[in-house]
């Protein structure tokens, strides 16, 4: 059975587009584009998720990442 999302396609691809707009205004090579969007990551983490759930969040969104790039 898929995965219900509670947010439309159309409202996650216009966020990512804004997102990939900026870093390729800024020119952001992959590494910068990388490092900038890990440090996104950690700052929702850390100020999003309690303490006691920012592992377990972290392992599952890399565990998605890695099954994404397969």
């Amino acid at each position: 059975m898929p995965i219900q999302s509670k947010y439309s396609n159309e409202q996650v691809e216009q966020i990512v587009d804004q997102l990939i707009d900026v870093l390729t205004s800024q020119q952001a090579p992959v590494d910068l584009s990388l490092m900038c969007l890990g440090n996104s990551i950690t700052h929702i983490l850390k100020e999003h998720v309690p303490e006691a759930k920012r592992q377990s969040v972290a392992e599952n969104f890399a565990n998605a990442l890695v099954q994404s790039v397969k």
